[in-house]
């Protein structure tokens, strides 16, 4: 069964409800592009998304972890981003994007990779900075846009998650996948 993509602005509230959906027993992917932000800045890179190959490195991670998802292709499967989102990130950032990220995209897409519904989770009115998240409000905004724009541009239906309670937010995701 293909994935489900999680997606939104920064500090939107992705990460609890994924963590909600795998207490409850969903397996989960991780967000990449934070993950290589980390170990980057453990490494001394402050600004890694500001270097070369950072997207083809989240691009990397992403694919991997994709892989492994493969295991539970019997069960319902929600993934924290996805490479569309490393697309929106370029187009954020004034990057152009490597020609491996547009091939997955499109290989993504064909091979529905992912179901065609992505749940858009929407910000919570507020940013809280992070040593990876170094938005504003008003960037996230901004952000939160271009991702919409991108993943409608791919193809995929977005459903999205109002800013409420984390409760509230995993059940009508749940409601959605159950339809």
């Amino acid at each position: 069964m293909p994935g489900y993509i999680l997606t939104g602005t920064p500090g939107s509230g992705k990460t609890a409800i994924l963590r909600h959906l795998e207490i409850d027993g969903h397996p989960v992917v991780e967000e990449a592009a934070t993950d290589v932000i980390a170990l980057d800045q453990a490494l001394g890179r402050p600004e890694p998304w500001r270097e070369p190959g950072f997207a083809e490195r989240v691009l990397d991670l992403q694919r991997r972890r994709r892989r492994r998802a493969d295991a539970h292709a019997d069960l319902v499967v929600f993934h924290d981003r996805s490479p569309v989102c490393t697309l929106a990130l370029c187009r954020h950032l004034g990057l152009t994007p490597p020609r491996a990220l547009l091939d997955e995209i499109e290989r993504m897409t064909v091979e529905r990779q992912y179901e065609r519904t992505v749940f858009f989770v929407r910000n919570q009115g507020f940013v809280e900075a992070t040593a990876a998240r170094r938005i504003s409000f008003e960037e996230s905004l901004v952000f939160e846009r271009i991702h919409e724009l991108t993943y409608r541009e791919a193809g995929f239906d977005l459903v999205d998650v109002p800013a409420g309670t984390l409760p509230a937010r995993v059940a009508a995701i749940k409601r959605a996948v159950d339809q």
